[in-house]
């Protein structure tokens, strides 16, 4: 549900401060403490570096460049070789070493919170690269073949000069291929490999790309604006490129990643699921709550959280159960997985369903919020080479927000969670979350940027937010939301988890197939184990939200982890 993560997919928070090939940054001395230093020129030069440091970002990772609408990058990818990675590596520490070198003390409370940030995100950037996070750049949740396929849909097109950038991206996209390969390889040969269970199911969605010809292309997405755009006279000739480019160069590249991944990568799979088993896999576990969270708790301090949660969200739904006449949860459970009635049975049933929530709860903002995003909210089909996953996504864009919907096997997509999902991903989730923070006066790091535990913490919020003011006013939607809750906080987020039979044991009693469509229990319990570190971070960050408002909704501001700490945003206080 965040940007762009430049070298490979699996560089987290990497992905805001990404350096590729050329030379680190001339190192901006201005920027440091000097005597006699004002408080004017000590803002200025701060400024000046954080400048640097942002337009460094930009040349490197132009597909970022280009989904914000900076255009100077709009022909090229990112560099995502393994050789590029020395560089980079380079290019961040002397970032860090600049930034590093300023005077706190001189700077006003805003740039020395946006100093603080900036510090941390670069050495859990460095920290990244010496784990090699970037090494497994294949899933089938946002996998680089995903990624690259649906930048069609974040770049703008105004002009022709747009579409002849985008040609120039798309014939040298097989070079891009030939990178993730190469960088996959590394990761087989240092042992860092997803499971098998997620690496089987990346083919089929990469085939499901190759196999639409022309038009029908994923890539080809951009050309249902160029009647509006271009003149007419260059209309053909550019559909005519863009097209070629697909079927000559961007579908076999996909059909060459495809056979790698089929017939090499993914028989290599690592055995054990959890991230734990792979090389320096303590490091990396403790990495990845320290940059989820932005805390230093252990991953059993979590797992304690997790634990009180779900007892909690157990309580909650017992009571639902009984109110429903059913003796106990286990009972209630085993009827919402059985009953028809809860199932999608079209999917324009789905999509309307989606919008009724969105549109509800549209109508509640001004009520709740002093400031409420002026860009519009659209619900449209998930693309059909996304697969059967996620069931929903928000995708930001320099155009209205987008919630996009999974109608793929809608037989199998349970109506129960869409409220919950509506809220997540919609408003007051997602969209009220990023479309005001990209209008905050902050440097663009924090507009652009953001945390995991802020970003998903803030989603959770809002689906809490939705029980608060009264809506889920069907139990089985409120069920749905309780069931979401416990699928990402669920001990078997945790390594005690660690074999197939103890994780299905563990899973068993708080499990709802449903959430992610018709898989079976064990592949819905292994992948919440798959991305453990990080999905175990969203009861915490819930937690902290609620627990800091001053309000009586605990809610705190939609832009307080951007660095307002204001939560003057909530003005509605009880009905």
């Amino acid at each position: 549900m965040h940007l762009l993560r430049p070298l490979a997919v699996g560089l987290l928070t990497a992905a805001l401060f990404t350096a590729c090939k050329p030379a680190p940054p001339a190192e901006n001395k201005a920027a440091t403490s000097t005597p006699g230093h004002t408080a004017e020129q000590a803002a200025k030069a701060f400024d000046a570096l954080l400048d640097a440091q942002w337009q460094h970002q930009l040349k490197q990772a132009p597909e970022f460049a280009s989904t914000i609408g900076d255009k100077r990058y709009n022909d090229r990818w990112s560099d995502y070789s393994l050789q590029a990675v020395p560089a980079e590596r380079s290019a961040v520490a002397s970032l860090l070493r600049q930034f590093e070198a300023v005077d706190a003390a001189a700077l006003d409370q805003q740039r020395q919170l946006s100093l603080q940030m900036m510090l941390g995100q670069l050495r859990d950037t460095l920290d990244g690269i010496d784990l090699k996070t970037y090494e497994m750049p294949l899933d089938p949740m946002q996998g680089i073949h995903l990624t690259l396929a649906g930048y069609s849909d974040s770049f703008l097109f105004d002009t022709a000069k747009d579409y002849q950038d985008y040609i120039k991206r798309l014939q040298t996209l097989p070079a891009v291929v030939d990178q993730v390969i190469e960088v996959s390889r590394q990761g087989a040969k240092d042992g860092l490999m997803p499971p098998p269970y997620l690496l089987e199911r990346v083919p089929e969605q990469i085939d499901g790309i190759v196999a639409q010809r022309g038009a029908q292309n994923p890539f080809a997405s951009p050309l249902e604006k160029l009647d509006g755009v271009v003149p007419a006279d260059q209309r053909d000739a550019l559909r005519k490129q863009l097209l070629e480019a697909i079927d000559q160069q961007v579908r076999p590249a996909y059909a060459k990643l495809s056979a790698f991944v089929r017939n090499e990568y993914a028989p290599q799979g690592r055995t054990q699921e959890g991230l734990w088993s792979l090389p320096d896999g303590e490091k990396l576990y403790q990495y990845l709550v320290r940059t989820q969270t932005t805390t230093d708790l252990t991953p059993e301090q979590i797992h304690q959280i997790g634990l009180q949660e779900v007892a909690r969200i157990e309580a909650e739904m017992t009571v639902i159960a009984k109110a429903q006449g059913y003796a106990d949860l286990a009972s209630f459970r085993k009827a919402v997985a059985a009953d028809k009635r809860r199932f999608a049975t079209s999917s324009e049933q789905l999509l309307e369903q989606y919008r009724h929530y969105v549109a509800g709860m549209q109508r509640e903002l001004p009520n709740l919020f002093e400031q409420v995003p002026k860009k519009p909210l659209e619900v449209e089909p998930m693309p059909a080479f996304q697969g059967k996953y996620p069931p929903a996504r928000y995708l930001q864009s320099n155009k209205p927000g987008v919630l996009r919907v999974n109608i793929s096997d809608v037989a199998h997509r349970t109506l129960i969670n869409v409220e919950t999902i509506a809220y997540h991903e919609g408003v007051p989730g997602h969209h009220l979350q990023v479309s005001l923070a990209q209008t905050l006066p902050f440097p663009p790091f924090r507009q652009q940027g953001g945390y995991n535990a802020y970003g998903e913490g803030w989603a959770l919020y809002a689906e809490r937010l939705g029980k608060d003011v009264g809506l889920y006013k069907d139990p089985y939607s409120d069920y749905g939301r309780l069931s979401a809750d416990s699928t990402r906080i669920h001990p078997t987020t945790r390594r005690a988890c660690s074999s197939k039979s103890t994780a299905t044991s563990c899973g068993q009693a708080s499990r709802w197939d449903t959430r992610w469509g018709n898989c079976n229990s064990w592949r819905c319990v292994q992948r919440r184990r798959k991305n453990s570190a990080i999905v175990s971070t969203c009861a915490h960050s819930i937690l902290q939200c609620s627990a800091t408002a001053t309000c009586r909704l605990r809610c705190c501001s939609s832009a307080c982890a951007n660095g307002s700490r204001r939560s003057k945003r909530i003005r509605w206080q009880n009905r």
